[in-house]
Order: structure tokens, then sequence, then C-alpha cells
């Protein structure tokens, strides 16, 4: 068939089909007179670049799906190749979303401060007096000490495990990608409205977690440009109780919640007890390939800790 009748039946312009030509993502049989020729099995290439482009996957990188259908797979993305072609795309997409999400924050937060500049309004942020409450750190807390419990953590395999985010998705740990992931594992953040465990303030690293959310909003932007592919908050709280904490904070990345502690069973992250619960320890894990690349711990000061991470990452770029 000629060009147009393929771009017809493929649903696309000729100057495209001259351009996956070009490309070398087609190749038609050249007749005698030198006009191509193409085929059904060129149709079929075109729709699939087609229908992948739509998805967001630039056509210059749609070649091992191309190849995968070319070695007769009955589709395109049966090959491991065009497996590794849709994470890297998914990677992409959300590092594009979460530097996005940074990005309304922040203008979020200047509209608010510009609106209510030499105004006597208090901006809506500042007038809950309970969320001062735990953004302030008492002078005296104790500092937790090294108790060894997270030395076998560097190095070792994430598990496969599966847990839900604050936006509804589910997120397998060992499937991040290659690009660096930094989730920062705590206890539990309080609320206004809701008291925190009896002793709290006594318990070495518990108190923190909302003033270190916090700095991990306030440093999101600064952590992607310094490397980090994604930014996640993990602790056993149930993810309604998250969602909350995302919205009140106005936190750009989303929360993952662990109820059952499975991540204290593999790869072992520490744990303590208080007033009959088991809670997670807080430190923070950078995983990449599916590997614990690196692991803070202990974390201290927690509102402190999102430079400490940012500063790592500085100085250990890929």
């Amino acid at each position: 068939m000629r060009i147009s009748e393929l771009a017809r039946q493929a649903g696309v312009t000729t100057k495209a089909v001259r351009y996956y030509e070009s490309l070398g993502l087609i190749t038609p049989e050249r007749l005698a007179n030198g006009y191509r020729n193409y085929d059904e099995d060129d149709v079929r290439l075109v729709r699939e670049i087609r229908t992948l482009h739509r998805l967001g996957i630039p056509v210059e990188r749609t070649r091992p799906f191309l190849e995968c259908l070319a070695a007769g797979r009955a589709y395109a993305d049966d090959c491991p190749a065009s497996l590794a072609s849709y994470r890297e795309a998914i990677d992409e997409l959300t590092e594009r979303i979460e530097a996005l999400s940074a990005r309304r924050a922040t203008l979020i937060a200047s509209l608010n401060a510009a609106a209510h500049r030499g105004s006597g309004v208090v901006p809506p942020e500042a007038k809950d007096t309970g969320v001062m409450d735990y953004l302030t750190l008492p002078a005296d807390l104790p500092v937790p000490e090294d108790d060894s419990a997270a030395d076998h953590l560097p190095g070792a395999q994430v598990p496969g495990l599966t847990l839900l985010d604050t936006a509804g998705r589910t997120v397998r740990l060992d499937a991040l990608g290659p690009r660096r992931t930094v989730v920062y594992v705590y206890p539990l953040t309080g609320r206004p409205g809701t008291d925190l465990p009896e002793g709290w303030n006594s318990i070495p690293g518990a108190r923190g977690c909302t003033p270190e959310s916090c700095g991990f909003r306030d440093h999101f932007q600064d952590l992607l440009e310094a490397g980090a592919g994604r930014v996640h908050g993990l602790s056993s709280q149930d993810t309604d109780y998250q969602r909350e904490v995302v919205e009140r904070l106005g936190l750009p990345f989303d929360m993952l919640s662990d109820p059952a502690l499975a991540l204290a069973d593999a790869p072992g992250l520490p744990t303590f007890e208080v007033e009959g619960m088991r809670l997670f320890k807080r430190l923070t894990l950078v995983l990449r390939a599916g590997v614990i690349e690196h692991v803070f711990y202990p974390v201290f000061p927690p509102n402190e800790h999102a430079e400490q991470v940012l500063t790592w990452l500085r100085e250990h770029p890929l």
C-alpha cells in the first residue's frame, strides 16, 4: 500500500510516517520503480507507536516495543525491555508530577503570604495553634543513641512489599526504579485534638514527626534537584490519618502506610513499644534499584533532618 493509505489506516499523518521511517522504526519494501510499499505489519507498528506516544512514551523510545513484536510476541509489551521502558516512563512522569506539586505548594504559600501582607488578618495556616504546638520542639528533648539496630540495612535488598499511599495508589518498594527514593520513617504524627502517648517527649527520638515532615516539604524541590526521584513519609498509621496530615501540612508528596509493620520483619526496621502500640523508630532510607543504598539512623534533631538528607545527596551525586 502507499504511504497515504498507511497513514489513513493507522490514524496518523504521512509526515509522521516519514519521521518513523527516518528513525528506522519501520522499513517498507522498495518496489522496482523506487516507490515504498507498506504492508499490514507496518500498519500495526505505526499504530503501536501512536498508542505508546499517547501514553507519554517518546517516539524515539518505542523501539523495544516494536522489536518485541518483530520477535513474534503477541503483544508489544511481552518482553523485559518493554517493561523496563514502562518503568522508565513512569519514573519520569512521577518526577514531573512531584516537581509540579512542589511548585504548586510554593505558589499557594506565596499567594497566602502576599494576600495577608500588611493586613491584620491572620493567614489560615497560622490560625491553628495546635499545629504550632506540634511544630515547636521542647529544648530538652533526649537525644537518641545509636543502638546498632540499623547496621544491617545498608546494602540490603528492598523487600517486594506493596504499600498504599495517600493518593490511593499501591507502591511496590522494590520496583521504584534506578533513581533515588528517600523514605523517611517515623513513629506517628500528632494532630490538633489528638493526644500524644503519655511520656512521648521523654522517649528518645519519638517527638518531632510533624516538624520533620514540614522540613521535607520545605526542601522538597531542593531534594529533587539534588537527585532524589521521589520522597515519601512512612509510618504504621492508616492511610486516612496520613491523608489528613498531607492535606493539613500541604505536603507535596505522598505518605506510605505500613499498619502491619511488615518492614520490621524484612528488612528488619527497628521498632519500640509505647502504650501497647508497636511503632517504627525514626530513620530514613535511601532506596535505589531495589537496594537500600544508605540509612540515616538515629535521626536528630528531626526538624533539621531534611537538610541532613539534602547535604548527603549533594555530597554523593550519581
